[in-house]
């Protein structure tokens, strides 16, 4: 489970009640695409056939364009996660890592559910010991595409959920 219980009024859109704006929203929404993204090969290598994660990723980015409705990039994030469960280590990760980017466009703070996942799918790929190591190199990458806009809304987040997240945000 990577969410709270209690959600976060700051991950919720001002019009649903919450602090956040649609333009940070759809920030989020083209980082957790990023995130994804750049472990996608992770699937794609086991699953070269398999086209719905990378078709979870296109579907937020349209939908963070304005093109395409939020329930259709919260299905693709579905079918994604569908692709995901019947394998194991970094393709299953990577697979997880698409879809959590995609239901972004439904609940945002799944922005932390691309991020977590891109990182335990590259520790699962790392030879030998090394998983640590590259898991905090990945968390140092995915920082560093942080917008300035919601750098600080994300960086919080990480502290708040690192426990629920594996930890993996300890970098």
């Amino acid at each position: 489970m990577i969410l709270p219980k209690d959600r976060d009024p700051r991950f919720i859109t001002i019009r649903r009640g919450g602090t956040l704006t649609d333009s940070d929203h759809r920030l989020l929404a083209l980082w957790a695409a990023a995130c994804a993204e750049h472990v996608l090969h992770l699937f794609e290598l086991v699953q070269p056939s398999d086209p719905r994660p990378r078709q979870a990723i296109e579907q937020i980015r349209a939908w963070a364009r304005g093109e395409i409705r939020m329930s259709q990039s919260r299905a693709a994030g579905g079918h994604a996660m569908a692709a995901a469960r019947d394998l194991s280590g970094a393709a299953r990760h990577a697979a997880y890592a698409a879809g959590q980017a995609a239901v972004v466009a439904h609940v945002a703070a799944h922005e932390l559910g691309a991020a977590a996942y891109a990182i335990k799918a590259v520790r699962a790929a790392a030879p030998g010991c090394e998983g640590e190591s590259a898991g905090r190199l990945e968390c140092r990458w995915q920082r560093e595409q942080l917008p300035d806009a919601i750098r600080e809304l994300v960086l919080e987040d990480q502290q708040l959920r690192n426990e629920i997240c594996w930890s993996v945000f300890d970098c």
